[in-house]
């Protein structure tokens, strides 16, 4: 190809022909032959040289040009050229240092070894500019449902022909106990196109909650068009899904558009996704109302919701406490998937046991601490003061609003609780010097003496030791492990610390001990 005695249009041509070959630019196909020309010449030359070769885009002539910089004192003869030595050889007075001539080489014909380097650099130009090619036509298509046939299966693995292009489905994103043969058409959801130095990954999934997504905005024209917006989706792929789903204009019902007629639409979904189950539930602002939608087909009592915390306690009677946890927790658990809530559901038996200890816990604690009686301590904690610090923090005319006690008595419980709080932050005190806390740690705003002995015991001591820590590690949180929700028991969570108040916490540890 790189022949003397090439035809110089002809070699326009095979450019042309190699450009449309492999769908790549043909400006990257005439670079890599330069590259390849250049190599030989510098084999036949002198790889001391500096030679630069172009190949004109309109005829093929190719000229090969030795590059000298002009310099006041030479060092490689090979790339450099005194002053005057260049003026005399070019004929030109206006040359200064730091310019660069171009002297002109004869044509080379290309050995056999030198035909074959050069062969090479253009096969290896022409594979990196393929590949890059490919990598962008797909990276576009990210976050798209693609459609291929499977050209084989490697351990539990598909791949799948894209058609300029492999796409693979690893084996945890395939739905469980489907069968999926060499041949078949397969759909599946593009959730990464990886650029490694191989070449691009493809990565496809049909176990993805996006790709239920996306067959819905795929049947469901009023979801393409965006009149009826996707909340959220949360699946047990091959077994169940739910699907949150709004509509834009009050006019159109967006489950019975996502339903389709007598069941047509999710009928074609359900086909595909292999008989998978799916409830399709109206979003609404109302919590409450979404939550207990989402639990259905259970009937829900009463919902209490922790906004900061992102929990959720459901009350419900025993006869629907099978229907809201779903058979091996599935439907609480794609519950609280779609909603993002942490979901307890509690029936109104369990409910009653709970507020009934939380009562009988606080009046003893009041009972010790203030030295009153069982009347007095249940009256405090019914009309309101849970704690000791809620009581120090009071007036006197507050708590005598309370019937029978009077303004005297009132005095005596709010300097009651405060010694007991001063004696509590001695004893905290004299714990965290024996736990060797260090005083960064315990002057960091927002953190309290309880906060800092259980701290201490999980050899928490240090400032820095508290920046390396995460929110979950200290309000606790969800990790999901083999398709099951584990979870994780924070080192703070009896503060009920909100998820911003511990990033805060966490946030002014770093800045103070890594400026």
């Amino acid at each position: 190809m790189l022949n003397r005695g090439l035809d110089k249009l002809e070699l326009l041509r095979i450019v042309e022909a190699v450009a449309n070959e492999k769908s790549i630019d043909k400006e990257l196909v005439i670079g890599s032959m330069e590259s390849a020309i250049q190599k030989a010449a510098l084999t036949k030359f002198g790889n001391d040289n500096n030679i630069e070769v172009t190949i004109n885009r309109e005829s093929g002539e190719i000229v090969i040009k030795k590059v000298l910089e002009v310099v006041e004192n030479v060092e490689d003869p090979s790339r450099e050229i005194y002053l005057d030595q260049a003026k005399k050889l070019k004929k030109n007075d206006n040359l200064k240092i730091g310019d660069k001539i171009f002297e002109e080489l004869p044509q080379i014909d290309f050995g056999r070894i030198a035909a074959q380097s050069a062969k090479q650099v253009i096969s290896s130009r022409v594979r990196e500019a393929e590949k890059n090619r490919q990598y962008e036509d797909f990276i576009d298509k990210q976050s798209q449902i693609l459609s291929g046939i499977i050209k084989r299966l490697e351990y539990g693995n598909v791949i799948v022909d894209l058609g300029k292009a492999e796409g693979v489905i690893k084996k945890d994103e395939l739905i469980p106990r489907e069968i999926l043969k060499t041949g078949d058409r397969v759909k599946a959801y593009c959730y990464e196109v990886r650029k490694e130095l191989k070449g691009h990954q493809i990565f496809l999934s049909r176990a993805h909650p996006q790709f239920l997504a996306k067959l819905f905005q795929q049947e469901v024209p009023e979801i393409y068009e965006g009149t009826i917006e996707i909340k959220s989706v949360a699946r047990d792929p091959g077994s169940r899904a739910k699907i949150c789903v709004f509509s834009q204009d009050s006019s159109i019902d967006p489950v019975g558009a996502c339903v389709g007629m007598r069941g047509s639409r999710v009928q074609t979904i359900v086909n595909e996704l292999h008989g998978e189950k799916i409830d399709i539930i109206k979003w609404t602002e109302d919590l409450p109302t979404l939550i207990s939608e989402s639990l259905s087909p259970a009937e829900i009592q009463r919902v209490l919701i922790d906004q900061d915390n992102k929990r959720i306690d459901i009350i419900l009677t025993e006869e629907n406490l099978s229907k809201a946890i779903g058979r091996r927790g599935q439907n609480v658990r794609l519950a609280s998937k779609l909603t993002n809530y942490e979901i307890d559901i509690l029936t109104d038996k369990e409910d009653s046991e709970r507020r009934q200890a939380e009562f009988k816990d606080r009046t003893e604690t009041l009972i010790k601490n203030l030295e009153v009686d069982e009347t007095l301590g249940q009256l405090l904690v019914s009309e309101g003061f849970t704690s000791i610090e809620e009581i120090a923090q009071s007036s006197p005319e507050n708590i005598s609003k309370i019937d029978a006690i009077d303004e005297d008595t009132a005095k005596e419980l709010i300097n009651r609780s405060k010694e007991t709080l001063e004696k509590e932050k001695e004893a905290v005190a004299l714990k965290l010097k024996e736990l060797g806390v260090e005083e960064s740690l315990i002057n960091l705003k927002g953190m309290t003496q309880g906060m800092l002995v259980i701290l201490g015991q999980k050899n928490i001591k240090k400032l820095s030791d508290f920046a390396d820590l995460s929110s979950d590690e200290l309000i606790g949180g969800y990790d999901e492990i083999k398709g099951k929700k584990i979870r994780i028991e924070g080192y703070l969570e009896e503060f009920s610390l909100s998820r911003k108040e511990a990033d805060e916490l966490i946030m002014s540890a770093r800045e103070i001990a890594y400026k």
